[in-house]
């Protein structure tokens, strides 16, 4: 069977295995976003609590970033996401039966701590079974695969929420996700010759990381200029588009709008949607063009943009907030482009430790971010409950999309700082 006998095949077969994990990652941080309304009536809890909650999955998937970067470099992608899909999943599973917010808020970490390891064992495995001139078109894959989980965690979560009871529907998807451990452990392999065969033509060496070549290569790399402006970047990108899609932006349209959840989250799946056809399209084109950040620039200012419309309308007709969500998702893609920039300035057998310390930036993005759009609702809240749910302001979403919007204007100036550093 040359699926299995053909390393050039073989690879998408492993690649596939991960990337469904990752989707399943996705699903559980976005879920927020329909289960709002579920789990502040659940917990009792304010905008600012419930932005906690769903920030804590961040908190915890940030800080281990770095040490994930060293694991996968030091023992593998295989083992490392082995780990990190069952410690998830029993986070998932905890979190269904949890009875209190300090209970939810334990189980949400733990779903951070086994998913933090993911994305980077998955750069770490494309690191070593493609080429570099592969690697962007890669990442942009891995994330449209992400983008089926935001997919679930919109329209379809809602249904089944509707019909099942939310703690029934995300148990269910916890269960799915520990029956992968074993999948993952069964099927992934580090390395081309792990799997038996010979390295692969253009595929930079597969060595591990020595206990000095550890030190001196986080040493370079937290020395980075170029590392910080990304990290700061990524921290504002990611941290709006997880908030947006993963918890403030359903509740947005159904209090605005005067419109169900399901409903709703149709406008949160099209950031989906955009997030599954932006990233491979635009690292396909970044590495057939070899241009990377040209388009982290445009895609700036088309993403800052984008956002300000509803930070300065309020309440512009649906279908524009649903071309908002969508350009939101797709223009990710450009920014996505980054991880190449910074694994290609770095020694290929630390690519794990480079892209793990950008991707932690990104995630403390969405960590800080959700808490500081619940305090800005709060601060607009007028008293008025719904079924135990604070009914929030459209001067406060203004608010909220105004702190989004001054997130991605940064972000544009981190990107033209790119393009100057590049152009010397």
């Amino acid at each position: 069977m040359r699926l299995w006998t053909d390393p050039l095949r073989r690879r998408w077969l492993l690649w596939a295995t991960l990337g469904v994990v990752f989707l399943l990652v996705n699903m559980n941080r976005l879920s927020s976003a329909v289960l709002a309304e579920e789990l502040m009536g659940a917990f009792g809890t304010t905008g600012a609590q419930l932005g906690t909650l769903h920030a804590i999955f961040f908190w915890v998937y940030a800080i281990m970033q770095i040490p994930t970067g060293i694991l996968a470099d030091r023992i593998g992608p295989r083992r490392t996401a082995t780990a990190g899909v069952a410690v998830m999943n029993v986070g998932v599973i905890w979190f269904a039966f949890a009875d209190s917010y300090l209970t939810a808020i334990v189980a949400r970490g733990l779903v951070g701590l086994g998913g933090s390891v993911i994305f980077v064992c998955i750069l770490r495995f494309c690191a070593n079974w493609y080429r570099a001139d592969e690697f962007a078109t890669m990442n942009g894959l891995t994330f449209a695969f992400s983008g089926f989980g935001g997919v679930l965690a919109t329209t379809p979560l809602a249904i089944l929420v509707d019909s099942a009871g939310w703690r029934t529907a995300i148990g269910g998807f916890g269960v799915v996700g520990l029956l992968f451990t074993v999948v993952v452990f069964a099927l992934v392999r580090d390395t081309p010759t792990q799997a038996g065969f010979e390295p692969l033509e253009g595929v930079p060496g597969e060595s591990t990381l020595t206990n000095a070549q550890l030190k001196t290569s986080l040493s370079d790399i937290l020395r980075d200029p170029l590392v910080w402006v990304v990290s700061i970047m990524l921290f504002c990108v990611t941290g709006v588009n997880l908030t947006l899609f993963g918890l403030w932006g359903v509740p947005y349209i159904v209090q605005t709008y005067d419109v169900s959840v399901t409903y709703a989250s149709v406008f949160t799946l099209c950031g989906s949607v955009g997030i599954m056809i932006g990233p491979p399209a635009i690292g396909w084109l970044s590495d057939r063009l070899e241009r990377r950040v040209e388009l982290i620039v445009v895609g700036g200012g088309l993403f800052t943009g984008s956002l300000g419309i509803i930070a300065v309308v309020g309440d512009p007709p649906l279908p524009v907030v649903g071309l908002v969500y969508f350009l939101s998702g797709l223009l990710i893609g450009s920014f996505l482009l980054a991880y190449a920039i910074v694994k290609d300035r770095h020694p290929a057998n630390a690519s794990g430790l480079s892209t793990g310390t950008i991707n932690g930036a990104s995630f403390f993005g969405a960590a800080i971010l959700p808490t500081a759009m619940g305090w800005a609702l709060d601060d607009y809240w007028a008293g008025e409950l719904v079924g135990g749910t604070r009914v929030y302001t459209e001067i406060g979403y203004q608010l909220a999309f105004a702190i989004a919007t001054a997130a991605g204007a940064i972000a544009f100036l981190c990107a033209i700082w790119l393009y100057r550093h590049e152009q010397r």
